[in-house]
């Protein structure tokens, strides 16, 4: 009798591990573009930038979803600011390994340190493009783990009079634009690659100073389907 529970068991255990060998990977929802639009954070706006994230997904095979830019935009004239929380639907997203990087909102925002825990899964490992391919961070030549924003840590834009966004992705010479980092690390209260989406300002708007902060005018892109 324990021989044949024991063989069942195997049954059940091999069925499994096919079953799971076989469970296709979560559809491609989150990446960080592969290449910017070489004109430093002047993207032709909320609307250049949008479309850039779908031609880069199509090309991989994921442009029947509706793509949005990880951006936000600040109030200008009759314009009310823009989140790019707002934009980017609810989620789940994974990376172009399959790997869920954030289930909804508050998981992809909730990246406060805590008990040596980063929160979300974005992180240095799984922040891709859209190839699958990390992009170069600290310790790498050239550096270029800066990545456009223009937000607060919680995903929402800022509403002081400083520019945070090179006047909303229009500008290559004035202002300046909020970055974040995608080698993101976990290294504690005490400093480090800790923040995804927030972590400082540019030195300016134009792709050489783009270059010299540690960037290459990347940005992410969200599935918002």
């Amino acid at each position: 009798m324990k021989k044949i529970t024991l063989f069942a068991g195997l049954i059940i255990l091999s069925a499994t591990a096919t079953f799971a060998e076989d469970a296709p990977k979560p559809p491609l929802g989150f990446f960080v573009t592969s290449v910017g639009l070489g004109k430093g954070a002047d993207l032709g706006g909320l609307t250049g930038a949008d479309a850039h994230c779908q031609k880069l997904a199509t090309a991989v095979g994921a442009g029947k979803r509706t793509w949005r830019a990880y951006l936000s935009t600040q109030a200008l004239a009759n314009k009310p600011a823009i989140n790019a929380r707002d934009r980017i639907g609810k989620g789940p997203w994974a990376n172009a390994n399959g790997a869920i990087v954030a289930n909804d909102l508050a998981h992809l925002h909730g990246d406060t340190v805590e008990l040596g825990q980063l929160g979300n899964n974005v992180h240095r490992k799984t922040t891709l493009t859209e190839k699958g391919e990390p992009i170069k961070g600290v310790g790498e030549t050239p550096n270029q783990h800066d990545v456009m924003t223009g937000s607060t840590p919680n995903g929402s834009a800022y509403s002081d009079s400083a520019d945070h966004t090179c006047k909303n992705y229009t500008s290559h010479g004035e202002g300046i634009v909020r970055v974040g980092h995608a080698d993101r690390t976990n290294r504690g209260a005490t400093g480090g690659n800790v923040s995804w989406n927030s972590t400082y300002d540019s030195k300016g708007c134009s792709q050489e100073n783009l270059v010299s902060t540690g960037g290459a005018g990347y940005f992410y892109c969200f599935a918002a389907d």
